[in-house]
């Protein structure tokens, strides 16, 4: 049995928000100060943000559609 709209939407929002959150980790790794201008700390903190967001967006649709793909395999096989 399916899950519910209301129930993929729940677990849509929150695996947008984990894989945001582990892009925003991930991305403190790199060493931005050599990229990005002197006095631009709005900016770069702007850059930060929307990076995350969308590596996060892209890796979330990317689990979501695979586990949606997975559930619909057995009806290959009826």
């Amino acid at each position: 049995m399916g899950l519910l709209n209301s129930e993929q939407a729940l677990i849509a929002i929150l695996a947008n928000i984990f894989f945001i959150g582990i892009s925003f980790y991930a991305l403190q790794a790199l060493m931005m100060d050599k990229i990005i201008k002197k006095n631009r700390v709005f900016q770069a903190q702007l850059f930060y943000i929307l990076t995350s967001i969308m590596i996060g967006s892209i890796v979330a649709n990317f689990f979501l559609n695979l586990t949606s793909w997975s559930n619909q395999l057995p009806f290959l096989f009826e």
